[in-house]
């Protein structure tokens, strides 16, 4: 079980009992997220805890190869385990997608292909707009068979567990944590990367890939870009310590 870091950190607390696994963004891979969730069964069942919760920190589709099953296995995860499912950028766009096809150019760019193609559906070329409405339809039945449109309405914005605030990209400093719009919670980086004073919570979050987790007086990160990087990490937190361990 592949490990990054372990030590106790500032005067943010965890209450006892809780051990939080927060896993940073999956996007379609399947193989990286079976490994993982592997480790953290390991983990549970060598050092037990009364109540282990597992806080996904959104982006599970696009980019990688396998979207629909990596759905499908956090729908498993979510019959035997606590969890948190946090909605992310990428959610988003699919939900948009949906709703409004005429999008599906745009959401190309982020991976919508690759997240088309694990439902078996492959459009072609040159989409045009008649094209793009069956595409939708075909994706909305694919996914509604499977549970996945309830999953999708299911995801949360953020989620708070005592110091500590989970949420996809992070929040907007000087604004109040319950006054966030969701389109920083979902998109922020720079505003929020670049500041360093106090945020109301240790804020735990995604969306920016970097190399190795990312830990700051205010903030932690765990996206790891597992799709280009073959990395996926999950973020340890119980009581006053934490740790990083991941599929590889």
């Amino acid at each position: 079980m592949p490990q990054y870091f372990f030590g106790k950190w500032s005067a943010a607390r965890m209450a006892d009992g809780v051990r939080i696994y927060a896993i940073g963004d999956i996007h379609g891979c399947i193989y990286h997220l079976t490994q993982l969730l592997a480790s953290i069964e390991t983990h549970v069942t060598a050092f037990p805890v009364p109540r282990p919760i597992l806080v996904f920190l959104g982006d599970y589709v696009d980019r990688g190869p396998a979207s629909r099953e990596v759905i499908d296995q956090l729908i498993v995860v979510r019959e035997r385990r606590e969890v948190v499912f946090l909605k992310g950028n990428h959610e988003s766009y699919l939900i948009e997608f949906l709703k409004n096809p005429a999008i599906l150019p745009e959401w190309f760019q982020y991976g919508g292909l690759d997240t088309l193609r694990s439902y078996g559906i492959t459009p072609s070329s040159h989409c045009d707009p008649k094209e793009q409405e069956s595409l939708a339809t075909a994706l909305s039945l694919a996914m509604r068979r499977r549970g996945h449109l309830e999953f999708l309405d299911q995801l949360k914005i953020s989620y708070v567990c005592e110091d500590f605030l989970f949420v996809h990209a992070g929040v907007r400093p000087g604004i109040a944590l319950d006054q966030q719009s969701e389109e920083d919670l979902l998109w922020i980086r720079d505003d929020f990367l670049h500041y360093e004073g106090d945020l109301g919570k240790i804020v735990v979050h995604g969306h920016t890939p970097v190399l190795h987790p990312e830990v700051c007086s205010n903030r932690i990160n765990v996206d790891t870009g597992a799709y280009a990087t073959g990395r996926l990490t999950c973020l340890i937190i119980e009581r006053d310590r934490m740790k990083f361990i991941s599929n590889a």
